[in-house]
This record gives C-alpha cells, sequence and structure tokens, in this order.
C-alpha cells in the first residue's frame, strides 16, 4: 500500500508530531515520510478527506461476532469490515459462538478466518469446556494456536475453587484470565438494575451487589494465586472502588466498562424498549458517574462497544424473554465524544492493548502504518443507515452522537467508508 495522507491531524500523544496537521507518505505499509506539503514523485494515490484527523489504530476488547455457527448473526468476514469502517483496526473476539472457542483447532479457525485482513483479530479462547463452568479448557493448547485471553463470554464462574485453579495455572505461561462480573444466586432472575425503575415497571432486578460479590471474591482469589486477570465490564460504583483498592495493592487486574453503561441509565427502560437490555444492566446515574470517573482516572483500563449481535427474534419479544446484547463498534466513537475530550476519547480508544499482548504504533517515521482515520466534528443522529452489521440490535439508535469514522489503514490495506 502506497499512498499519500494530505493536511492529517495528528493525534497521538507518543508522537513527536502530536496535534500537528502534516501530509503522511506511506510506501509499503510503513511511514516513510512526515512533513509539510510533501511531493508525490511516484505517483502515489492522494487521499483527502474533510477534516482528516488521524491516530495509532483503536483496539475494542470485547466483540462477538457468531460465526462459527451462529452467521445469521454475524460473520467473521462481515464482522471484521464493521470494525475497519468503524475505526477499530483490532479487535479481540469473544468464544461465544456455537460451538464454543474452547480448542487449538477452535482458534486456529478463528485466525485462518481473519487471515491478511486489514483488522487484527485477537481470539479469546473460552475458559472452560464450552464456557459450562465445570472444568479447564485446554488453556495453553489455546495459547499456542494464538489465544490472548480465556473468557465464557458473560457466564461466571460459579465455582470459586475452579476460578482458584484457572489463576494458578494460567500463571505458568502469562495467561490472562477474565471473569465475568456476577453472582447468580443474587442475579436470580433479574432483567435489569434493581432499583426504583425496576419496582416501577414491575420488573425483576438484579441488585448491584451481584456484581460487586463476584468482584470482591475474583480480587480475593486474585491476591491468594497472584495470577493475572482482567474483570470485563463492570458496572457499578462499589465495584470501581474495589478495583481501586486492589491496584493499590498492586495485584494484577485490569477492567473495562462497556461504553453504553457510561451513557445511559436505567430511567431510559420506561418503555420496555429491548434495545436497552444489556448485561451487565444499566445502572443508576450515580454509578454511570463512578465509572466515567473511574475511566477518566485511570481505574478502568479500558472501554469497550462490547460488540453483540443478535437476531431480530431475539430482541422483537417481551422484555422478560429478550436476549442480552447490542451492537456498538458503528457507535463507540461518536457516544465516547460526547462524554469525554477529542484527547482523551482516542486516549481510551489506542489504550489496552498491551494488556491483550500486543503492541501500540506510535505514528513515527519508520514504524508500519496503523491509522485509524476520522473527523471528530461529525455531528448526527445515529440510525440504521450507519449500521454495517448484519444484526440491527443498537442501543444507540436514535441519539445524537459527535464523530464518525472515515476507516483504518493498517497491515498495508486501506479500508475506507465514505457513504
Amino acid at each position: 500500500m502506497n499512498v499519500l495522507i494530505k493536511s492529517a491531524t495528528i493525534i497521538d500523544t507518543k508522537s513527536e508530531f502530536h496535534n500537528q496537521t502534516l501530509d503522511i507518505l506511506v510506501e509499503a505499509g510503513r511511514i516513510s515520510k512526515i512533513g509539510t506539503a510533501l511531493e508525490n514523485p511516484n505517483h502515489y494515490n492522494i487521499l483527502e478527506l474533510e477534516n482528516l484527523h488521524i491516530s495509532q489504530g483503536w483496539f475494542d476488547c470485547s466483540v462477538s461476532f457468531g460465526e462459527p455457527g451462529l452467521e445469521e448473526r454475524e460473520t467473521i468476514v462481515n464482522g471484521l469490515k464493521t470494525a475497519a469502517y468503524s475505526g477499530f483496526s483490532t479487535v479481540a473476539i469473544n468464544a461465544n459462538s456455537h460451538p464454543v472457542i474452547d480448542t487449538n483447532s477452535d482458534i486456529t479457525f478463528i485466525t485462518s478466518r481473519a487471515l491478511n485482513h486489514a483488522v487484527k483479530v485477537l481470539p479469546i479462547g473460552a475458559l472452560t469446556k464450552e464456557s459450562k463452568g465445570v472444568d479447564l479448557a485446554e488453556l495453553y493448547d489455546m495459547k499456542t494456536a494464538g489465544a490472548v485471553a480465556y473468557y465464557d463470554y458473560q457466564k461466571p464462574i460459579t465455582n470459586a475453587n475452579l476460578m482458584k485453579i484457572a489463576l494458578q495455572y494460567a500463571s505458568n505461561f502469562n495467561g490472562l484470565v477474565c471473569s465475568f462480573p456476577q453472582d447468580n444466586g443474587i442475579a436470580g432472575k433479574g432483567v435489569m438494575n434493581e432499583h426504583i425503575t425496576s419496582t416501577t415497571l414491575g420488573l425483576k432486578g438484579i441488585p448491584a451487589l451481584a456484581e460487586e460479590l463476584q468482584v470482591a471474591r475474583d480480587l480475593f482469589l486474585l491476591e491468594y494465586t497472584g495470577g493475572k486477570l482482567h474483570i470485563p465490564t463492570i458496572s457499578t460504583a462499589k465495584s470501581v472502588e474495589l478495583v481501586r483498592e486492589a491496584k493499590a495493592k498492586k495485584l494484577d487486574v485490569s477492567c473495562s466498562v462497556a461504553i453504553h453503561n457510561l451513557f445511559f441509565d436505567d430511567s431510559v427502560l420506561n418503555d420496555f424498549n429491548t434495545h436497552y437490555k444489556v448485561l451487565p444492566p444499566l445502572r443508576t446515574q450515580s454509578d454511570v458517574d463512578a465509572l466515567v470517573a473511574g475511566v477518566k482516572d485511570g481505574t478502568i483500563d479500558m472501554v469497550t462497544s462490547d460488540h453483540n449481535p443478535l437476531n431480530i427474534e431475539e430482541k422483537k419479544v417481551e422484555f422478560d424473554y429478550a436476549t442480552y446484547g447490542t451492537i456498538g463498534l458503528e457507535s463507540a466513537f461518536g457516544a465516547l465524544q460526547t462524554l469525554f475530550s477529542l484527547k482523551k476519547s482516542v486516549e481510551i480508544l489506542t489504550r489496552g492493548k498491551q494488556r491483550f499482548g500486543t503492541e501500540n504504533t506510535p505514528i513515527q517515521v519508520g514504524n508500519a502504518a496503523n491509522f485509524t482515520l476520522f473527523n471528530p466534528d461529525a455531528k448526527y443522529t445515529f440510525t440504521t443507515q450507519d449500521i454495517v452489521s448484519k444484526s440491527k440490535n443498537a442501543i444507540f439508535e436514535g441519539e445524537s452522537l459527535k464523530g464518525k469514522s472515515y476507516g483504518i489503514l493498517n497491515n498495508n490495506q486501506l479500508v475506507l467508508n465514505l457513504k
């Protein structure tokens, strides 16, 4: 890929060119020159876009596609196209397919399907066989095939001893164990946050305690075992406090939050719209405020779209029976920029790679080109026209957002969405 990118504002605090508007010459997928009014003697393609900004490629630590087995929800090929159009050059793919990704050959299937794509795929293997929470999966075998972490997507490990053994075993090869923060015994048959809104609507609630007990348990186990733990998608103020205390103890723990848990509180459920049925559930405004503060001070390491495509039949039903989940890749940047500054939004979208075994690539001469291209000032209402995913279960549908991705340049390929 040879291209001359004209008048791009570079947003990269790790680059000497941060906050400067310059031309970037990319030759054979590497940055060969950065400067003002660069010449083009080899007549490469020229890329000029309105209010073009460039940053290091964005990363999402929790993406679900469906394939293999659930291709009607989403395929890997279209899922990676969606990620690229949305500005993500690296995604970690969850194991919640059918069959569950829990063996060396399953990981190989994922990586082979994504081979030579512009988006780098980091496969996450299941922590337990078939994600049933009974026996550990083949963790080391999956690592040799390329697994970067182990997670039974949105399924808590109820057996504390099994989690202890997982942390101890994975520490032998620096494996990252992920534990969904919910105690099902406390959550029961709840379908939304247990609070005033659930009482008003007559819906069974999931108490914040269900999350906080599990987080506390796992942090105690981590302190005992000395392993490496990631807690995906926390949602309560107390969970933020617990993680903050654990980090102060120097425990090897990281956590993430879903963008929708930063954007919405449980009051949006008043009309029983199943797009808002997510797990963990939308919490109170005080929880939202604590989560935003946790992102700002670094207690929360990553913000994820928690992209989870679902069939229309799984959402167009009564609220009690609807499946948890929303797509989010397409709306992630626009939602973040309604909450944070441009600099902070880009920082959020580019941090966390190292935790999942890959490195950031600063925008410097000589480095491989791994860019996201975007217009941070585009204001719009998110509609189905903005959805690239096969499934349309979008929690941000109808919301006013700020900022749109043009696409990515990565792995010697340029993928643009200029519609």
